[in-house]
Parts: C-alpha cells; sequence; structure tokens
C-alpha cells in the first residue's frame, strides 16, 4: 500500500476533532481509506487525497486547484475526485476538503456489505 503516512496522520488528526463520529481506517484503493459512521469518506492515495463529497457540488470542486476527476471505466465518478497536494497544502484548503466529505457523509449511502 502506497500512501503518504504524513497526508494520513494530518486527515487522522484532523477528523479526531469531530465530536460523535465513528472513524475507522481500511486499506483499500492503493491506499487507507477513513470511514466515517461506516461510510467511506476520505481516502488517502499517494500523496493526494480521494475525497467523496455532495455531486451538486462537482461545478464548485473543479475549479479547486489540484483538483483531479475520478474516473471509472471511461467515464467521471460524480462525486469523488482526488486532490493534488497543491490543492490541499494551505490548512485552509485541506480543511475546505475535509469539511465538504464531512458535510456529505450524513447523506452519503453505505456500501453493501
Amino acid at each position: 500500500m502506497a500512501y503518504s503516512t504524513e497526508l494520513a496522520d494530518r486527515v487522522r488528526e484532523r477528523l479526531s476533532m469531530e465530536n460523535n463520529i465513528e472513524i475507522e481506517e481500511k486499506k483499500m484503493f492503493s491506499g487507507l481509506s477513513f470511514l466515517v459512521n461506516g461510510k467511506m469518506c476520505i481516502n488517502i492515495s499517494h500523496d493526494n487525497l480521494m475525497c467523496r463529497f455532495d455531486p451538486k457540488l462537482e461545478d464548485e470542486v473543479s475549479e479547486k486547484k489540484g483538483f483531479l476527476p475520478m474516473m471509472m471505466k471511461g467515464k467521471q465518478l460524480k462525486g469523488y475526485c482526488y486532490v493534488e497536494p497543491i490543492g490541499y497544502r494551505k490548512p485552509d484548503d485541506f480543511e475546505y476538503w475535509i469539511k465538504i466529505c464531512l458535510d456529505y457523509n450524513p447523506m452519503a449511502k453505505a456500501s453493501k456489505k
């Protein structure tokens, strides 16, 4: 599994500041996934964040620095993206990505077990 342990620590530390959520870490998608309340929320892949957010925000987030669309079978997967380090390096930018993932989490569907 190739992922930035520094970035994982940064995400872990930020998520630990949230009240009333259950956090589970799982190795998946060739990296580390943070599940919040049983649902995939944010992942670390190499030195990129992989974010799950409200698909209604697609136009907004696609304008952000570091945004990379998530492609699956040749199609863009709405509500998911990768964020390169340039897009989350600054504390305010990092907070933006974490916040949109956490905001969407209660509405997100859990994967089938």
